[in-house]
C-alpha cells in the first residue's frame, strides 16, 4: 500500500509540475498557486503572518492578482527587478511557485547567489517540484556545471517522466539547443 500512495503522489507531483512548467514557460496563464503550509527554517526571521486565504475569498483573490501581475513582468515585459518586488510584496516567500519565480528572475538578472537561494528555498517546500528542479538545473548550466544540471534532468525525469515540458527544456538547455 506505501508503494500505491508513493507512486500516487509521484504521478500527480508529475502531472501539476508539467503543468506549471508549461505555464512558467510563457504557453497560457499562471496556474493559481495554494497558499504556504510551512513555517521559514529556523533562524531566518518570520515575515509576518498574513491571513490563510480560503477559497473565493478576497485574501485569495489578492494573492493570484498580485502573482499574475508578477508572472506577466517576468515573462511577458522582462521586468525581474519590478517582479521580484512583487513577488516579495505577496509575502508568500516560502511557497514554491513564488521562489522558484524570484529564483528566476534573479538568474536572469545575473544575481546567480540569489538565484540558488531561492531555489534552494522553493526545493525546502517542496523537493520535488518540477519546474524548480529544471530551473536549477539550467542554473548549474550556465554556471558551467552539466554535470550537476544533468543530475537535476535525471531528478526532473523521476518526477514526471521525459516527456514533460520540464525535462524537456532543461535536456535542451543542457544540449546547448535553447537558452532560458
Amino acid at each position: 500500500m506505501r508503494k500505491s500512495q508513493l507512486l500516487a503522489a509521484v504521478t500527480l507531483s508529475a502531472v501539476l509540475g508539467a503543468a506549471n512548467f508549461a505555464l512558467a514557460a510563457g504557453e497560457g496563464s499562471p496556474p493559481p498557486p495554494e497558499p504556504p503550509k510551512s513555517q521559514p527554517p529556523s533562524g531566518q526571521k518570520a515575515q509576518p503572518k498574513k491571513p490563510k486565504p480560503s477559497k473565493n475569498s478576497s485574501i485569495q483573490q489578492d494573492f493570484l492578482n498580485g502573482y499574475h501581475a508578477a508572472y506577466a513582468l517576468i515573462y511577458d515585459k522582462a521586468d525581474y527587478v519590478g517582479a521580484i518586488a512583487a513577488l516579495r510584496a505577496l509575502g508568500y516567500d516560502d511557497h514554491p511557485d513564488v521562489a522558484t519565480l524570484i529564483g528566476y528572475a534573479s538568474r536572469k538578472l545575473g544575481r546567480y547567489d540569489d538565484a540558488k537561494y531561492w531555489y534552494d528555498k522553493a526545493l525546502a517546500v517542496d523537493p520535488h517540484h518540477a519546474k524548480t528542479l529544471s530551473y536549477y538545473g539550467m542554473w548549474h548550466a550556465e554556471q558551467g556545471n552539466l554535470l550537476k544540471a544533468k543530475d537535476e534532468l535525471e531528478k526532473v525525469r523521476m518526477v514526471c517522466g521525459i516527456e514533460c515540458e520540464p525535462y524537456r527544456q532543461l535536456k535542451a538547455a543542457i544540449d546547448g539547443t535553447v537558452t532560458y
